[in-house]
């Protein structure tokens, strides 16, 4: 069985030590590394070699926005998860446009924790609801006077990526189009090529913005 590497990111003690006891209790999870802000965050990755980042925002010396922004740029595969205690627009929006590929509040429970993290690497966009709902009222109030795009994406790309904002994992949209995973995966190269983004969520982002789907 292949494990799924997680680093947690976490100026609370407490939380990064509850947060590894459960990464640890899932059978196809192991945590290999708890830190407390970003300082060494590029050598951290090279060494541990993770697949998903648990990211908090607000962390000393190096916050998580500062974070995501290092491993977006030296890891680009490796997915990244962010928490904060706030429904911070200003925060949510600025880590989906650096390019976050997923948001939840600390107050998310375990399981849905630790469904976003299979989500992510399933090629979903997860989100809190109460976030995600955030997300879609800003971009509603701030393309009203916006000259959109199209990006020329077939009709079925618009129907795959509708399927992604509804916040479908690339294995549901599979199981939706009757179509393979390999073949959403496809789709989705050519759709992240045509709208110029690297996620899920700068995909989620970019369709709201432009009122694509």
């Amino acid at each position: 069985m292949t494990m799924v590497k997680v680093i947690v990111y976490d100026d609370n003690r407490g939380r990064l030590e509850g947060l590894e006891l459960l990464i640890n209790q899932t059978h196809d999870m192991r945590c290999v590394g708890t830190f407390e802000n970003c300082v060494n965050i590029v050598e951290q990755i090279k060494e541990l070699q993770p697949d998903v980042l648990l990211m908090d925002i607000d962390m000393p010396k190096v916050n998580g926005i500062e974070g995501l922004m290092l491993a977006r740029k030296h890891a680009p595969k490796v997915m990244v998860i962010m928490q904060t205690v706030f429904e911070d627009e200003d925060k949510i929006f600025e880590a989906v446009r650096v390019g976050a590929h997923g948001y939840f509040l600390k107050k998310t429970s375990p399981i849905k924790l630790i469904d976003g993290i299979r989500d992510v690497l399933e090629g979903g966009a997860p989100m809190t609801p109460s976030v995600a709902k955030k997300v879609l009222e800003y971009f509603k109030t701030n393309t009203e006077t916006k000259v959109l795009q199209t990006f020329d994406l077939t009709d079925r790309e618009k129907e795959i990526l509708s399927l992604l904002v509804k916040g479908m994992s690339y294995k549901m949209i599979g199981e939706t189009c009757g179509i393979t995973w390999n073949t959403v995966n496809t789709h989705f190269k050519r759709i992240y090529d045509k709208l110029h983004v690297h996620s899920a969520t700068e995909a989620v982002a970019k369709a709201l913005e432009n009122k694509i789907v």
